[in-house]
């Protein structure tokens, strides 16, 4: 299907059409990231692209149901990936609107046709039928396991369950959720509390989470916010947007931001603090993405493409007062945004993050001065890359002391109605032991 000669206003056929080639994609390994990126730069209308967007987050948070129930109903695997996407894609729309059944089933058989898979009309349209009828039996016997109740892999529920003996189940159903819209207010340009003012006067309902933290009560598109494009505000997680004020910045430090793109948190430290900012991040696409940001909120900083395990590639010979290291990791905090990473991800892969991580602290430690401080930063929720991290480096480097983290026990943050997952810990370096 060509998605740039299809209608301005696309039909539900071609925003799954559109889907199914994105999940095809995610079930053959690719991110959903880039299969979306890819959507977007193809599709004829922001309108194709923004449905075909909403079927593909329906299809894959609700994998562990859908993708159960298919292959009940399939009397063999299908191998075609962008035709199992469709089929996912539909079930996961037939389950969430059961009154639209026929319009459902129809426009998937269109689908179909506009994949170039005439041939498969009648499977499409048989097995959403068969569907259709035993939903209401199926659903509630995949839902009774843990895999169809929780939407995630089983060892990812076994991990987060050893993890969080209380709090487990809470997490697990908050990522499934849609997330929350939050703003982060450039208190440079004007007050958190003026800000909300210009939204209400904009009809546009919020409310204050804190220091310059914003909840839209709706998610709406950045083109309706007032001041957006002149740097008054930017959106950024509740969550992550406790990073640049523990790290406790102030005017004159020299500041290293390792693996910084795409900005959200360079930003967020430069509204805070006129510091002496080196932004360094070994991707040069997304590294752009930060003078972006920046050059939007009227800020500046040194960007470099390197990589943070080589600091003295970039670091010039001197320390810094400050070091934020928002690591490499599982990302299994912002599974809501991201979907698919609790089906791409395998319970090793923890592991392989957990030693690249070792490997930028041990290399970012000889570069932060004396009496200065470190943030290490994830968007996990998975011990292994976050307390269990800091107690090794701990061990390894005994002039290191963990300060603490006022509101934060422990360092973790488990999605929230108001936040995703992330963890945080500030580590301050002392004389080396004689």
């Amino acid at each position: 299907m060509s998605l740039s000669t299809v209608s301005a206003s696309p039909s539900l056929a071609q925003a799954f059409a559109a889907a199914a080639e994105v999940v095809g994609r995610v079930l053959d390994g690719e991110s959903l990231n880039t299969g979306l990126g890819d959507l977007k730069y193809r599709a004829s209308s922001q309108a194709l692209a923004a449905a075909g967007q909403d079927l593909c987050y329906n299809a894959l948070r609700g994998y562990g149901l859908v993708d159960v129930a298919l292959g009940r109903l399939l009397e063999r695997p299908l191998a075609d990936s962008v035709l199992r996407g469709l089929l996912l894609a539909a079930f996961a729309e037939l389950a969430a609107r059961p009154q639209a059944a026929h319009a459902v089933v129809h426009q998937a058989v269109e689908a179909a046709v506009l994949l170039g898979h005439s041939r498969a009309k009648g499977l499409v349209n048989a097995v959403l039928r068969n569907f259709q009828r035993r939903m209401h039996q199926l659903l509630p016997e995949i839902e009774a396991t843990e895999v169809g109740r929780y939407r995630h892999p089983q060892w990812w529920i076994d991990a987060l369950r050893a993890a969080y003996p209380r709090e487990w189940e809470a997490a697990l159903l908050e990522s499934n959720r849609h997330p929350p819209m939050v703003l982060r207010v450039n208190r440079r340009r004007l007050p958190a509390s003026a800000y909300l003012e210009k939204l209400e006067r904009t009809g546009i309902p919020a409310r204050a989470l804190g220091q310059e933290a914003v909840l839209l009560e709706r998610p709406c598109r950045v083109e309706r916010l007032p001041g957006f494009a002149a740097g008054e505000v930017s959106v950024q997680d509740a969550g992550a947007q406790r990073a640049a004020p523990l790290l406790d910045v102030r005017d004159g430090m020299r500041v290293l931001d390792a693996c910084a793109a795409p900005g959200g948190k360079t930003g967020h430290l430069l509204e805070l603090a006129r510091c002496e900012l080196l932004a360094v991040d070994s991707d040069g696409v997304r590294a752009q993405r930060i003078g972006e940001n920046l050059s939007r909120l009227g800020l500046a900083a040194k960007i470099v493409v390197g990589d943070c395990s080589e600091p003295e590639s970039f670091s010039a010979g001197r320390t810094f007062d400050r070091i934020l290291l928002d690591a490499p990791c599982s990302a299994s905090g912002v599974v809501r945004r991201h979907p698919d990473i609790r089906w791409l991800r395998r319970r090793a892969d923890t592991a392989e993050f957990a030693r690249a991580q070792a490997e930028l602290l041990d290399a970012l430690w000889p570069v932060l001065a004396t009496d200065g401080k470190l943030l290490y930063a994830t968007c996990s929720v998975f011990p292994e890359e976050n307390g269990g991290q800091v107690r090794a480096f701990l061990t390894r480097h005994p002039e290191a002391e963990l300060l603490p983290l006022p509101g934060l026990d422990g360092g973790q943050i488990l999605p929230s109605a108001y936040s995703d997952g992330f963890f945080y810990a500030l580590l301050t370096k002392g004389q080396p032991p004689r």
